[in-house]
């Protein structure tokens, strides 16, 4: 398969035609590469991104009814309210993680994406439906064991769906709106958050309960930043294309984020020769990393693309929701 689609870019030299060598006769063949190359990026990223969510679910199902709903332990963020109100309530938490989650998946939808808010969508949806009829074991009644493990599983769970696209808590999309506007970093958003949480949990279950579920955050939060390989609030993303244009236009109108371009030279091969080239640097939230990199293989499967993780921004547009085309700062 994989020589097949090479063949198909060597064929209609999808990668060499530039706009001003095309001719009548190479526009349609150029068209058809294009089209069957992004047709082909955008099924397997969709592929990836469906067994990434649905791992994440049934790990966090998993983590949540096999250790921390039969022990009464909570998590903190979204999840951790819906444990709270069930225990407290009795509400069943399959219709707390709906009710609850609801609206930061509006406000996901006007800060992130309306694709992010639509795979959260079904990714909440899917999370509450194994909560309701899929049978876990109780894995142990021991307490420690039920905060250690119910967090990691529970934090495993979160990681993957955030790595395919999508989160089944929504309380980090919340934080990176409170912290654009208020200035304040995401980490202490979320912070005071689970504070409150565990607070409000030593007061209406008990203070030794509050404290192992301190425990399970922590333990979630850790295997969190294992399995999506940081939470830095943002990243920066530097791009080097020969289609450099085309990809500062995608940023700046797809994606509503502003660019740096630097004029600078590329080289490679054994001649070391070296040729002009705009260098492309942006700063995204990594809940927007994986739609950038499907989109840049779609302009340029051969771009040079390096990522650093940046643990705060100020000034510029990063903080600011909507861009204007024509800005590039």
């Amino acid at each position: 398969m994989k020589k097949f689609w090479k063949n198909i870019v060597r064929k209609y030299n999808f990668l060499g035609i530039e706009k001003e060598q095309r001719t009548a006769s190479t526009r349609d063949r150029y068209e058809l590469a294009k089209y069957l190359i992004e047709l082909r990026i955008t099924a397997i990223s969709y592929f990836r991104d469906f067994c990434l969510i649905l791992l994440g679910i049934f790990s966090a199902a998993f983590g949540v009814k096999g250790f921390l709903l039969t022990n009464k332990l909570i998590d903190g963020g979204a999840t951790g309210i819906s444990l709270l109100t069930n225990a407290v309530t009795g509400v069943p938490l399959w219709i707390m993680l709906i009710l609850i989650n609801i609206p930061f998946i509006l406000l996901g939808s006007k800060i992130v994406g309306r694709e992010f808010a639509i795979k959260t969508s079904m990714a909440i949806s899917v999370f509450a439906l194994v909560i309701a009829t899929v049978e876990f074991p109780n894995v142990t009644d021991d307490k420690l064991l039920v905060a250690i493990f119910g967090g990691f599983f529970l934090g495993a769970g979160i990681g993957l769906s955030v790595r395919g696209g999508a989160v089944i808590d929504g309380t980090e999309v919340l934080a990176i709106y409170l912290s654009r506007k208020f200035g304040t970093t995401i980490g202490d958003i979320i912070g005071i958050i689970n504070i409150s949480i565990f607070c409000v949990a030593a007061y209406f279950l008990s203070i030794e309960i509050a404290l192992y579920s301190m425990i399970t955050y922590l333990s979630a939060s850790k295997t969190l930043d294992f399995v999506v390989e940081g939470i830095e609030e943002y990243m920066g993303v530097t791009i080097v294309s020969s289609h450099s244009e085309d990809i500062a236009k995608m940023i700046i109108s797809d994606m509503e984020r502003g660019v740096t371009v630097y004029s600078g030279k590329r080289g490679y091969g054994k001649k070391g020769e070296t040729k002009d080239t705009n260098i492309i640097y942006s700063v995204i939230t990594r809940l927007e990393l994986n739609k950038l990199n499907t989109e840049i293989k779609k302009i340029d499967p051969n771009a040079f693309v390096v990522i650093n993780s940046v643990k705060d921004t100020h000034g510029g547009m990063i903080k600011k929701r909507r861009l204007k085309h024509e800005e590039i700062i």
